[in-house]
Parts: structure tokens; C-alpha cells; sequence
């Protein structure tokens, strides 16, 4: 552990201490977005084309580029069997390692096949980093906070992929495309977001939900204390960390084996609702890529292309530019993530997903027909261009930072790091299928291509509205506590599991348990607060309740 004048983490507490927390995990998902967009523009760089002998081959081309997803993929799931081990720092450093091992293959690559295992080893890096980042962040932030700093990760995701984007079209520049340096150098940038992981992660603390679960009290607490800003006296920090450790001695007495679960059994432990809570956080990750994203993160300038018909070098600068409006609206989504709640937020923003692929689906299908005229169809492409802009920005607000979120706080204690890494793999093995799709979706199917985002999207609003709780607001015991009472599938039956604030059951208990320590700590014997007394027996039979 890394200390000043004895303080642990350089004598940073409370924001200050968050803050870097907050670094380090951002730059894990920053480099993310880098690499999610760098391919987007290296395909279409003809060096790069010829070297590798792509230049006719769409399916290669596209397996090249989606082959990095199935190492996400494998990343993500080995985090199921690794995550609990090793522990969240471990397992970034870990994949921040393989992912540097990939980077260098890729950047010294002269033959398809080493390009292609360079891809499949920064892949499984970077699945590892994006299964731990967010649960890291989360388990290390207050419940006020989790949903703005998560989302605030996924905007550096997406100021990555807008870098990626600019980077890749700058450097179109250097010899027309025609030089190595047009797609290596931009391999090369990833390093600098390498150096800030290794700089910041060895010396940040643990999560204290981690150190809990492996008996680590007093090193728990003392990082509850530091992200809190106060001392081990706190009554609030003394009700959190009980409350952690209820959580935990919960979760160990109704532990679900994963033989048990793959084979859909929970036996007596049903009350944990843990394999509709893995399936949940799985479906965020899932419907994120259903919306059609990455048809247009990896291929929007071979979109612009070959389906709106633009020049090379003006639809690498429209997909820089469409980067830059995304990164910009997506910052609506930091303030409004708890106030919005995390069910209207995906709801919304599918519907005006679903709404700008008709639209889009439309314009092409009428550029594309060519009883039109020249300059009718022009239009028609144009108008398409402007939707392309508007689905970024719904997305964005809405789909971007929600999934990644969504599953590190529905999962319980025990199943958090296997939920949030099977969630990942989700996203990953999606990511793939869209991305392997698209190039000879796009050639063979023309317009019609679109209409599948457009059934996607819309299926999304009734999926979310009746099988979604709401997660705002709430600490994540308190997800913990709902889900081992009545919780019934379709939620929107229960009033409480849908609304954005807090539900009154969940306040109450807290303040009791508030009041309860602060009279033990201030050496107050509460005659309310002994065993056996009316206060004692309200307060357990509340928890009964709950």
C-alpha cells in the first residue's frame, strides 16, 4: 500500500481519492473507446489494405476486425473464474499487460495471421479490464455517486473512440494512406493510456466489497473510510460496513453453485433470485449491441461509402465529426442518470433509436433505387447522414453508460464480479456477431440491412418497461434486500421497483441503524436500543419485512 507521512494512498480521502479511482477506471474504458474506433478507420487505409492483401475480401475484412471481440469475449468470461482471486486491481493490471503484448503484435505486423493474433490477444486484455473496470468504480463509490461516474467512464469511452477517430483521419494525410505510418503510429497511441493505468492502479485501494468477502474487515473499512473522508468511528461508515457484512454472510448461506445455475436449478436457495439477475444484467449488454452500434462504430466511414455514396476522405472527416457530437451530447446523460432512473433512460432512447433506422432505412432504400435521379438520390442520402448523427446522440444519452452500469448493480455481492464478466462477454460476443455481419450484410442485402436495427430497437421499450427494476438511487444492499423478498417478473406491477427515488422501506431501516450506532459510538446506552426492547423488536421485524 502506498502512503505519505503514514496516511495511506498518499494521504488522498473522500472526492479527491475518488477522483483518482475515477482516473484509473476511466482510462481503462478510454482505451476501450480508442480501440473500438481505430479499426474503423485503418480499414479503409489502403497500406494497410494491400499489405494484408484485403482489398477484395469483405469477409476477411470484417473477421479481422471482429476477430478482436471473440478475445474480448474469452477475456471476459476467464474474469468469472480470475475476478474473485485476484481481486478488481489484479485483474486490470493483468489485462492491462496482455492487452500491451496484442498492441505491440499488431503494431509490428507484416502477414495477416500476426495481425489477426495480435487482435485476439489485446482482445482478451481488454475483456478482462472492461469485466472489472465498472465493478471496481462501483463497489468504491457512494450510492449517490455509482450512476454518475460510471456513465462519466463511458464518456471517456466515447472521447476514445472520437481520438480514434480524429488520430486515424489525420494521419489519411501522411502519403495519401499510402505509408505504414497512417495505421501504425495510431496502434502506437494506445500505449499512452498503458502508462497512466500502470501509473495510477498499484497504489489505489481494493474494493472494500472484496476485501469483505474474503474476511478483510479492518482493510475494508479503513477504504470505506478513506472514500468516505471521515474516520472508523463514523456511525454511517459503522451501519455501511454491517450492512456489507449482512450482504455477504447472506449471499455465502444461499450460495448458488454454477453447475446449478447452467443447469437452471437454484434449489432452496431461490430466494436470491440470482439466475434472473445474471440474465438481466446480461440482457443491458446484449441489447446495447442489438441497437446497431457498431454497424456504425467500427464501419461508419465504409457505411458512408458504400451506402451513402461519399468520397473516402469525406466520410473519414463526417465520422470524426459525428465523434465529437456524440462525446457532447452524451454529457447529458452524467446529471440526468439518477434523476432520469436507468428504465426511462434505456426506454427513451430506444424509441428515438428505432426512430432515426426507419428514417435511415427509408433514405437508403431510395438512394439505392435507381429509376430516381442522380441528385434525388443525392438527397435522399443526404438526409440520411443527419440520422446517422441523431441515433449517436440517443444513444448516447441513453445506451452508452446504462448497460455497463446495470449489471455490477443488479447482481448481487457473490455473483458481482461473474455478473458484471458474463455481462461483459454479452457485449463482446454481440460486438463480434454485428461487426462479422455488417461488410457483407451491407453488400448483400443493401437497405434491407437496416430494417433489422430497426425490429431490434423497438422490441427494446416493452422488454425494458416490463422485466427492468429501477436501480437508482439505491445503495447496492439495498438491491440485495429486494431481491430476497417479493420480487415478481413483471415489474412494473410493483410500484416501488419502478420509481427513480429511493423507496421509503429502504431510508427508514438506514436512519434506525443510523440512530442505533450513533448512540453506541457516542457511549450513550440507549434503553431503545437494547436487546429485546420494542425499538429492537420493530427493527427486526422491519427487516423481516424487507
Amino acid at each position: 500500500m502506498f502512503s505519505r507521512g503514514g496516511e495511506p494512498y498518499f494521504g488522498f480521502k473522500g472526492t479527491t481519492l475518488t477522483f483518482w479511482i475515477t482516473v484509473a477506471c476511466g482510462t481503462d474504458m478510454l482505451l476501450f473507446g480508442y480501440d473500438q474506433g481505430l479499426l474503423g478507420g485503418v480499414v479503409v487505409t489502403p497500406q494497410f489494405l494491400q499489405l494484408l492483401n484485403l482489398e477484395s475480401r469483405p469477409t476477411i475484412l470484417s473477421t479481422v476486425t471482429a476477430i478482436y471481440d471473440v478475445g474480448c469475449f474469452f477475456g471476459a468470461i476467464s474474469v468469472c473464474f480470475i475476478g474473485e482471486p485476484l481481486g478488481r486491481k489484479k485483474c486490470v493490471l493483468l489485462g492491462t499487460t496482455i492487452l500491451s503484448i496484442g498492441a505491440i503484435l499488431q503494431i509490428t505486423a507484416f502477414s495477416l495471421g500476426q495481425m489477426i493474433t495480435g487482435r485476439v490477444i489485446a482482445g482478451i486484455g481488454n475483456g478482462i479490464n472492461t469485466s472489472t473496470a465498472p465493478v471496481w468504480q462501483g463497489e468504491c463509490s457512494k450510492a449517490s455517486w455509482r450512476g454518475k461516474l460510471i456513465v462519466i467512464e463511458m464518456i471517456l469511452n466515447i472521447f476514445g473512440f472520437m481520438m480514434s477517430n480524429w488520430v486515424t483521419y489525420g494521419f489519411s494525410f501522411v502519403d495519401n494512406g499510402n505509408s505504414s505510418v497512417a495505421w501504425r503510429l495510431p496502434l502506437v497511441l494506445q500505449f499512452i493510456f498503458v502508462f497512466i493505468l500502470y501509473a495510477t492502479v498499484p497504489w489505489l485501494p481494493e474494493s472494500p466489497r472484496w476485501l469483505m468477502a474474503k474476511g478483510k474487515v479492518d482493510e475494508a473499512e479503513q477504504v470505506l473510510a478513506a472514500v468516505e473522508g471521515t474516520d472508523g468511528n463514523d456511525p454511517w461508515l459503522i451501519t455501511q460496513s454491517k450492512d456489507i457484512q449482512w450482504a455477504v454472510q447472506y449471499e455465502k448461506e444461499n450460495a448458488v453453485r454454477w453447475r446449478d445455475l447452467m443447469l437452471g436449478r437454484s434449489g432452496g436457495q431461490a430466494g436470491t433470485h440470482t439466475f434472473r439477475r445474471l440474465i438481466l444484467g446480461m440482457g443491458t449488454q446484449a441489447m446495447q449491441q442489438l441497437s446497431g452500434i457498431n454497424v456504425t462504430s467500427y464501419y461508419l466511414p465504409t457505411v458512408l461509402i458504400e451506402s451513402v455514396g461519399l468520397s473516402n476522405s469525406l466520410a473519414r472527416l463526417l465520422a470524426a465529426c459525428n465523434s465529437v457530437s456524440y462525446l457532447l451530447f452524451s454529457l447529458i446523460g452524467i446529471p440526468n442518470v439518477e434523476r432520469w432512473g436507468r428504465r426511462k433512460m434505456m426506454m427513451y432512447a430506444a424509441a428515438g433509436q428505432f426512430f432515426c433506422y426507419v428514417i435511415i432505412t427509408i433514405c437508403i432504400r431510395y438512394n439505392e433505387d435507381l429509376s430516381i435521379g442522380y441528385d434525388t438520390r443525392r438527397q435522399w442520402a443526404k438526409g440520411s447522414i443527419a440520422f446517422f448523427f441523431l441515433y449517436y446522440i440517443f444513444f448516447g444519452i441513453g445506451w452508452q453508460g446504462v448497460p455497463w452500469l446495470y449489471p455490477t448493480e443488479i447482481n448481487s455481492m457473490a455473483m458481482r464480479t461473474k455478473g458484471a464478466a458474463l455481462g461483459t462477454a454479452t457485449n463482446w460476443i454481440f460486438n463480434f456477431m454485428v461487426v462479422e455481419i455488417t461488410p457483407p450484410g451491407i453488400a448483400s442485402l443493401h437497405w434491407r440491412f437496416y430494417i433489422i436495427w430497426v425490429v431490434f430497437n423497438f422490441a427494446f421499450i416493452p422488454i425494458v418497461y416490463l422485466l427492468y427494476p429501477e436501480t437508482a438511487g439505491r445503495t447496492l444492499e439495498d438491491i440485495d434486500r429486494y431481491f430476497t423478498g417479493h420480487a415478481p417478473l413483471l415489474v412494473f406491477l410493483d410500484k416501488e421497483a419502478i420509481q427513480e427515488t429511493r423507496p421509503q422501506k429502504f431510508s427508514e431501516r438506514e436512519q434506525t441503524e443510523y440512530r442505533r450506532n450513533s448512540s453506541i459510538v457516542s457511549g450513550i446506552i440507549n434503553p431503545a436500543a437494547l436487546p429485546g426492547s420494542s425499538y429492537e423488536k420493530e427493527r427486526d421485524s422491519r427487516e423481516e419485512m424487507v
